[in-house]
């Protein structure tokens, strides 16, 4: 990463539409091989920015201006994260105006130093789904403030990642974190259960808080966490779960009762019903995770003339839009757009990595062969990846095809008694070998 990159210092954020009285020395952002929105990182197709949105949440406005700055500054390929944020690509020399344009769109943290660590992840229906025993955007934002402005929480490692988790039916709930709290009921009252290095759908919790102690246990984990770690113990993974236990000055209740119900498989994927009686919110998927600015354009128009004027982009590559009456008008606009919005479209099933076009460690297009993958409808849930580094997918997929070389990839499906990316089942299938094989395995087997 070039040295001028990495100490961009922006002199205003227009969060607070107050300038900065002065400028941060050269190495104030630390380094990092993750982009953020102060940080470009360079790539074979040019430069990334990442922008970090509170709860995955943008507003119309906001989207327009990534839609223009992507289009101005870069090469206007927008990519949606499994992290529920947005990344731009084919970024050049006008990285400064990118990055001035993105904070005058209030996209920005509230100070500079803050900008690595607003890793929180919510439900995409947080505050509108049925099924939530909570809304979370309220904790939520007194988190990401504690986040921002704590300077010791600027020590956390960029990848360092938090889950709040409202029980809501719309959940991804497989990614792991480094901390997750889950919400259940018990004897009336809405407890937290929280775990450490996992995530809600696969590990047990260590223990629970009452609702009203959600941001203390925050504090107190991080806290925690930072006493014990040395500066090579980056994650919560890195750390005896004990120990840490052991220093959390903050009564723990035990998790009898809890049980997170599964949540919906494909409601990521269409129109549903919102708590407040009709309304409805609409979700598709960017095809492999990619939107151009006219796309993006035009979510947000159907955003402010069918929905409240916001849209939510959800950790399966996609984005959501809220508050909708007329939930069949938006569904065509977003499919007249490129948007997917049934998984009956097989390209909706599969995710890749940018692969061998943009990033140097790719050993095959992973982009241009999942296109040919979904042309041959193997019917799965597929994940390829370029390289063992699984950027795309931050949990493992049914079925998952490791990039040995151009066009040629080793098959694995989920097997919970094997580590990384399943079990093994075939060595350096062409795309054509690997559709076939799938296309003859039912897909009860592999799907989620």
């Amino acid at each position: 990463m070039p040295p001028d990159k990495a100490g961009i210092i922006p002199r205003l954020y227009p969060s607070t539409g107050s300038p900065v009285n002065q400028t941060p020395a050269p190495n104030t952002l630390r380094p990092s091989a993750c982009p953020g929105l102060l940080r470009i990182v360079q790539a074979l197709d040019g430069g990334i920015c990442r922008i970090k949105l509170a709860g995955g949440s943008i507003t119309a406005a906001q989207a327009i201006a990534v839609a223009d700055a992507a289009q101005a500054y870069a090469g206007g390929v927008i990519e949606a994260t499994n992290r529920a944020n947005l990344q731009i690509r084919g970024i050049g020399a006008q990285s400064d105006a990118l990055i001035a344009t993105l904070l005058a769109a209030g996209l920005g943290p509230n100070n500079a130093a803050g900008d690595d660590v607003r890793n929180l992840m919510l439900s995409p229906s947080a505050g509108i789904d049925p099924q939530m025993l909570f809304d979370t955007r309220p904790l939520a934002g007194q988190i990401l403030a504690t986040l921002q402005n704590h300077p010791r929480f600027h020590e956390l490692s960029a990848k360092f990642a938090v889950q709040l988790d409202g029980g809501e039916a719309l959940a991804m709930l497989e990614h792991h974190h480094d901390l997750w709290l889950s919400a259940f009921k018990r004897d009336g009252e809405t407890l937290l259960a929280f775990g450490l290095a996992g995530c809600p759908a696969l590990d047990a919790p260590l223990a629970a808080v009452p609702l009203h102690q959600g941001h203390a246990l925050v504090v107190a984990v991080l806290e925690a966490f930072l006493d014990l770690a040395t500066p090579e113990q980056t994650r919560m993974r890195h750390l005896p779960v004990d120990n840490l236990l052991s220093h959390l000055r903050l009564p723990l209740l035990p998790v009898d009762g809890f049980k997170r119900p599964a949540s919906g498989a494909l409601l990521h994927l269409g129109s549903y019903p919102q708590h407040t009686k009709n309304l409805y919110y609409v979700a598709a998927v960017a095809p492999l995770g990619r939107l151009d600015s006219t796309m993006l354009k035009g979510a947000a128009q159907l955003a402010r003339e069918q929905g409240d004027g916001t849209l939510r982009v959800t950790p399966w590559q996609g984005v959501l839009l809220p508050d909708v009456k007329n939930h069949a008008a938006v569904t065509q606009g977003l499919q007249q757009l490129g948007f997917l919005c049934s998984a009956d479209q097989p390209l909706a099933r599969l995710i890749a990595c940018t692969g061998s076009s943009g990033c140097g460690k790719g050993l095959a297009d992973t982009k241009a062969d999942a296109v040919q993958l979904a042309a041959l409808e193997p019917g799965h849930a597929v994940h390829l990846s370029g390289c063992s580094r699984s950027c795309a997918a931050a949990h493992v997929a049914p079925v998952t095809l490791l990039a040995v070389g151009p066009g040629h990839y080793d098959l694995y499906f989920r097997d919970a008694a094997h580590k990384g990316f399943g079990r093994l089942h075939a060595r350096t299938l062409s795309i054509e070998a690997a559709g076939a094989l799938l296309r003859a395995r039912p897909r009860s087997n592999t799907d989620d």
